[in-house]
């Protein structure tokens, strides 16, 4: 039976959702995935599951390890990624506030965007210290138990994520607290990650503003507890959020150049 034009259309299209729901499994996925798991999360067959992740395959996009026979994201995300996050305005304005917070105090810095319900890393300058915390560039990580994560929650004013997974006992994993947090936040101007995500981990952050006074996105640092004692971190947050209003103010005037 042939099908007709719309017909054919709407199973490119299906077929399309489905090839970029896949990207999104392997996306979120913290090891690689067998076909009978794709199939299942897709509610698909494993022939027609197989054949969608093996054109992903085929294209760089999904990349099979042949001992295993499971899939991950193959080099042309990262091309992708890497085409994108060059074109941020945030990220290229953001670059020299960095460098200068991690210069001040010694550890990573890292700006983060708002992105499928998560934060996006989109830059970040290492120490030379040996003992340093950093995050890939172009990792995603969880909106409710980060720095960069909870400035982004309190200063966008958006729903809560529907789950509030617990990483740590330190976790904020009712919809309760995390508000109170969240209001805190807002009062204060900056964010902390008490070994939230991370045991062993401090994090603080604060919400850069474009010419709208739309926050764009988070600027902060991160480090071991041993060093971002208590003390240590009430002085990074006012030096996080001085250079934070900074940046906001080189991207009031920077924007409308993009």
């Amino acid at each position: 039976m042939m099908l007709s034009n719309d017909e054919e259309i709407m199973t490119e299209i299906q077929s399309l959702a489905r090839g970029l729901r896949i990207l999104e499994i392997l996306a979120g996925s913290p090891r690689a995935v067998s076909v009978t798991e794709l199939a299942e999360q897709l509610s698909l067959d494993k022939g027609s599951a197989s054949r969608l992740v093996s054109t992903l395959a085929n294209y760089g996009y999904a990349e099979k390890d042949p001992v295993s026979r499971r899939f991950s994201l193959g080099p042309q995300v990262v091309s992708l990624s890497r085409s994108l996050l060059a074109r941020l305005p945030l990220r290229e304005v953001a670059k020299p506030f960095l460098r200068e917070l991690m210069e001040r105090t010694g550890e990573c810095a890292h700006a983060g965007i708002l992105a499928q319900g998560k934060v996006l890393y989109i830059d970040q300058v290492e120490p030379p210290a040996s003992l340093r915390v950093n995050a890939e560039v172009g990792s995603l990580a969880p909106l409710h138990c980060t720095a960069l994560g909870k400035v982004l929650l309190a200063f966008c004013r958006g729903l809560l994520p529907t789950t509030l997974e617990r990483f740590t006992e330190r976790t904020l994993t009712t919809p309760e607290a995390l508000r109170r947090n969240l209001e805190t936040v807002r009062l204060r101007g900056f964010a902390v990650d008490d070994e939230e995500f991370d045991l062993g981990v401090r994090c603080v952050a604060a919400p850069v503003f474009d010419y709208r006074d739309k926050v764009v996105g988070s600027i902060g640092i991160s480090g071991p507890v041993t060093r971002i004692t208590p003390v240590k971190l009430s002085e990074y947050a006012e030096l996080v959020v001085k250079i934070a209003d900074e940046l906001s103010q080189k991207m009031r005037f920077s924007i409308r150049r993009f």
